[in-house]
């Protein structure tokens, strides 16, 4: 979620992240957070608050005054640990799917130059 300022309406907050401010606090499901008393003023959501709580990155782009705030975590990084049927070529251009490797260990490293 990228803000230009450390607030976010409860609306948006919500759409864009899946967290719903209710009274017991921010909740995704049956997961509520508590916040603490003035983290919500005006239909307003104090970000830099919501960010420790939820435990979620939050960093600050000074020239160009825009804030990112990632995604919450909860010890894994993934939601699930299945993997969609993935079918690559291997360093010989041989087709290799990711299903005939199944009962070992294997390891996947993706790479992006953004």
């Amino acid at each position: 979620m990228i803000v230009e300022e450390l607030s976010a309406t409860t609306d948006e907050f919500a759409a864009r992240t899946g967290w719903e401010c209710k009274p017991q606090g921010l909740c995704k499901g049956d997961v509520c957070v508590p916040l603490p008393d003035g983290t919500q003023m005006g239909g307003r959501l104090a970000l830099d608050v919501v960010a420790e709580r939820l435990r979620m990155p939050l960093v600050h782009d000074e020239e160009h005054q825009l804030w990112a705030l990632g995604p919450e975590s909860g010890g894994r990084a993934l939601t699930t640990a299945v993997v969609p049927e993935i079918t690559l070529p291997d360093r010989d251009g041989n087709l290799l799917s990711l299903s005939s490797l199944r009962g070992q260990k294997v390891l996947l490293v993706a790479w992006a130059s953004w």
